[in-house]
């Protein structure tokens, strides 16, 4: 038996989110299918973080166990050869066998690109959030600010999360600007809660339009209540950019 380790890139725009669902389509299970046919038995994969409709990754991390002799090498490119254009595996590995992609991870670092002009973007339509207002990112910032270090982030978990602890600690988080101009928010934390990310960036954009005072994202935190933050960010702005191993 073998525990080998992938790093994927995907496109997210055509699939419900990483985890297989019935009846549509998703990044696991055109993984897995693919993945069965090359080994010639049932594959099941398990990943770092389960990404949610619409948003990307560029270092998503999985792990299956097999029995396969295949080198590496020929699995590798024959999973490439059959994927779709917009899903490609970056790197592939054998690794120890008690390794856990989920289980293991230290940290996950996100990014959310928002397009802040009063013209929209056709070619990165499906890759950012289009913000036409104006947007003070020093104000953005500063109140990021107030989100690092361990908190309950209760206020910005999505209304139908089942987790009961909320606690997480957040080592990173600014808004930056990209190589086109764009904005960029970068979070890094040991876990998220899910719309966590995309909360956060709703109500950071909410202070940058002037429409939220920045010192009341702290008040938002502490209140732990979702009625109090803002609106959900586009998923189609968000990717997972790292994930960090101990």
């Amino acid at each position: 038996m073998r525990n080998i380790k992938l790093t994927i890139e995907y496109d997210g725009t055509a699939y419900n989110g990483w985890q297989r669902q019935a009846g549509v389509p998703t990044v696991q299970q055109v993984m897995e299918d693919t993945l069965s046919g090359i080994v010639n038995a049932k594959v099941v994969l398990v990943a770092s973080s389960r990404t949610d409709t619409g948003v990307h990754a560029l270092n998503q991390v999985a792990n299956f166990r097999t029995e396969t002799a295949l080198p590496l090498r020929n699995l590798h490119l024959g999973v490439n050869s059959l994927l779709p254009a917009d899903i490609v595996v970056k790197a592939m590995s054998d690794v120890d066998w008690e390794f856990h992609s989920r289980f293991h991870a230290r940290s996950k670092v996100y990014h959310y690109r928002i397009f802040n002009s009063p013209v929209r973007t056709a070619l990165e339509r499906n890759r950012c959030w289009h913000v036409r207002t104006p947007l003070d990112v020093g104000a953005m910032n500063r109140a990021a600010a107030g989100l690092l270090g361990t908190h309950d982030f209760s206020s910005f978990c999505a209304a139908q999360c089942e987790v009961e602890d909320r606690v997480r600690t957040v080592t990173e988080a600014f808004v930056g600007r990209d190589e086109g101009g764009g904005l960029v928010f970068r979070i890094e934390a040991d876990g998220f809660l899910r719309h966590m990310v995309r909360n956060i960036v709703g109500t950071l954009v909410d202070i940058g339009k002037g429409a939220t005072p920045g010192e009341g994202l702290v008040r938002i935190l502490t209140a732990r209540d979702r009625r109090e933050a803002g609106p959900a960010a586009p998923a189609r702005g968000l990717f997972l950019v790292e994930v960090r191993y101990a």
